[in-house]
């Protein structure tokens, strides 16, 4: 019995205690009837209307097939270079407006040494086999597409344009 009275005898610290862990699970509930969107869990760990969203969205990029309709040297240049896996959109942009009305939107002509050394300048955290160089020092300031075609770098420097000299590269 002295073991209860002493277990109890302070019972207005566990009445606090648990007032605090009940005004907790409170605070709980309405930040999430607040903060969860509804239709979340409906798909496991995914919001339901998600998907519906993402349907009615209209589309930014074109996809390969829409460009090569019109452009369809491209491919043909691309063909056993390093390039021939990489997809329109990641250097001209998402192009879905372009490949519906292209009198009306312009594709993006990207400023080719910014683009190419997002890729291609030196960085001690690519693999040592991918192609990097000092940009400055291979370039000087020219544009990439002086000496290297754009979508087969390694093909021979476009017609007209001097041949390029490999300086600056590290592997």
């Amino acid at each position: 019995m002295s073991v209860m009275r002493r277990l109890f005898g302070h019972k207005e610290h566990l009445v606090r205690v648990a007032g605090l862990f009940a005004a907790g699970v409170l605070v709980f509930l309405v930040l999430q009837a607040l903060l969860v969107p509804e239709g979340f869990g409906v798909y496991g760990h995914y919001r339901a209307g998600a998907l519906e969203e993402n349907r009615v969205r209209s589309l930014a990029f074109a996809g390969r097939a829409a460009c090569v309709e019109c452009h369809s040297d491209v491919p043909d240049a691309m063909k056993g270079g390093r390039h021939e896996a990489i997809r329109c959109a990641a250097c001209h942009g998402p192009l879905a407006g372009h490949a519906g009305d292209p009198a009306e939107k312009k594709a993006l002509r990207p400023e080719t040494q910014a683009l190419c050394a997002r890729c291609h300048a030196a960085n001690v955290a690519r693999p040592a086999r991918f192609p990097q160089v000092e940009v400055a020092e291979h370039a000087g300031g020219e544009a990439c597409t002086t000496c290297h075609a754009a979508h087969n770098p390694l093909a021979p420097a476009p017609a007209g344009q001097p041949g390029g000299k490999e300086k600056g590269v590290t592997k």
